[in-house]
């Protein structure tokens, strides 16, 4: 599974506007959803929008519930696992 690292320069940045986390978070998140980058990832995806509903994106948790109804049920056990990895790192 790709990870984002947080100290890549371009991280949260568009036209170089610092965004908040949630939404950049929620950006990734549709980003694996959609396999914009290369193959869906649904785990990669739910964790995304997981985290970025934490942090206040308004949308995440609507989008995190129609992942979670494609995925099985140790898959959404290893997404929410990896968003506790992510948050006890960052």
């Amino acid at each position: 599974m790709a990870r984002f690292e947080l100290l890549d320069g371009d991280f949260g940045t568009a036209l170089g506007v610092a965004a908040p986390m949630g939404e950049t978070l929620f950006a990734m998140g549709l980003r694996y959803a959609s396999g914009r980058d290369g193959e869906t990832d649904l785990v990669s995806a739910h964790m995304y929008f997981n985290l970025a509903d934490q942090m206040g994106a308004e949308e995440a948790s609507v989008h995190r519930q129609d992942v979670a109804a494609m995925m099985t049920k140790a898959e959404i056990g290893r997404a929410l696992r990896l968003a506790r990895e992510w948050l006890a790192r960052n």
